[in-house]
């Protein structure tokens, strides 16, 4: 029993006497450490959203008759005006050629009565003819004139109609699969053959916070955003943000429930490779430019939900010092407060120190991997 007290006593001796490093014989931790990197950067907010077309038709027939010829290929791009469909117009060519006869009957009916009414100028001057007469030619020559230019009216329908028989696409864009084939009876304003969504430029709708919508508007209101919020997208298989373009529309009402406002971008799409339902990464710049400081990940540790790295003093000892961190910028780590940009921060060796031990420091640029 004796031996167990002395051999315990020799080593509470021993671990009092362990020097700087905590316990005797351990070496001193070696770490790496680098300044914080100074940049101009700025903040910016990322929402996710969906592609949506500026323009999107049903392309309808305007008159009803049987479908006689498709003139497009599925999917296929299409320009405002290109015929697409052909409905049997043969019914309403025979509808415009008997307007059309019906127009000549009534001008050869206003001409007749034009003429009865000028050869009874000369008889009621000389009262050979009463004034009721005079006065029922002159109601003839109004009533030819209505009929005439109610049969022009019939006339420009019926027109209007054999036009209606070619469907053309009514604005620029990409075309559905047809929805008809051939041979079937389509009904006026009623049948939908296919279906157009514009290509350039697209939408881009997301949902922002009330935070960041407030953030925005003062920006706007203290002339930072005097030529509109820019804004940047990028795809699903896409790296950073690549297309670039403009916020356009935010909903005048915020959604009380989930505390968000819809917002809309636009981004131009020249080479169609946007699609209307697409998953898009949007970035907004939320402030001015500022000198920031940044540092890599692997510097930063988490205590009890909170962040800290570990800085190197003057007398080369561990400090503890918690710090505010943004997003990733260019690799490295936003620290919004907590460091100088002449601290020595440790990168590499974190693990093996604690606050106020002695260590080895190694002065290194910040790893070019990581800016």
């Amino acid at each position: 029993m004796a031996r167990i007290v002395a051999a315990i006593t020799l080593l509470q001796v021993a671990g009092c006497g362990g020097g700087e490093s905590g316990m005797a014989g351990l070496p001193t931790p070696k770490v790496e450490v680098s300044q914080p990197v100074q940049r101009e950067i700025l903040e910016t907010d990322e929402y996710t959203g969906r592609l949506q077309a500026v323009e999107s038709v049903e392309v309808r027939a305007r008159v009803s008759g049987y479908l006689e010829q498709i003139l497009f290929a599925d999917g296929s791009r299409v320009k405002k005006g290109d015929l697409l469909f052909v409905v049997d117009p043969r019914p309403y060519v025979a509808q415009l050629q008997q307007a059309q006869a019906g127009l000549e009957r009534a001008r050869s009916r206003l001409k007749l009565a034009r003429n009865h009414l000028q050869r009874a100028e000369s008889p009621l001057k000389e009262q050979a003819i009463s004034e009721e007469e005079y006065d029922t030619r002159r109601q003839s020559l109004v009533q030819a004139l209505a009929d005439v230019e109610s049969a022009r009216a019939e006339v420009d329908l019926a027109r209007l109609n054999v036009e209606f028989t070619q469907v053309r696409a009514p604005i620029d864009g990409r075309i559905s699969r047809k929805l008809l084939t051939a041979g079937n009876l389509v009904t006026a304003d009623t049948t939908v053959l296919a279906g157009i969504v514009s290509v350039d430029p697209m939408y881009v709708y997301f949902d922002a916070d009330e935070r960041a919508l407030l953030k925005y508007r003062r920006l706007e209101l203290a002339g930072e955003r005097k030529d509109g919020m820019p804004l940047e997208m990028g795809l699903l298989d896409e790296q950073g943000y690549p297309h670039r373009g403009y916020l356009d529309y935010v909903d005048p009402e915020v959604n009380a429930e989930m505390g968000t406002v819809r917002a809309r971008g636009v981004i131009p799409n020249p080479d169609g490779l946007m699609e209307q339902g697409l998953f898009a990464r949007v970035r907004i710049p939320g402030g001015s430019r500022h000198q920031g400081l940044l540092i890599p990940d692997r510097a930063i540790a988490m205590d009890q939900g909170k962040k800290y790295v570990m800085v190197v003093t003057a007398d080369n000892r561990a400090e503890y010092r918690p710090v505010v961190t943004g997003r990733l910028y260019d690799g490295l780590r936003i620290v919004s407060d907590g460091l100088l940009p002449e601290d020595w921060v440790i990168v590499n060796g974190l693990q093996f120190v604690r606050p106020g031990t002695p260590v080895d420091a190694t002065r290194i640029d910040m790893p070019e991997a990581a800016r």
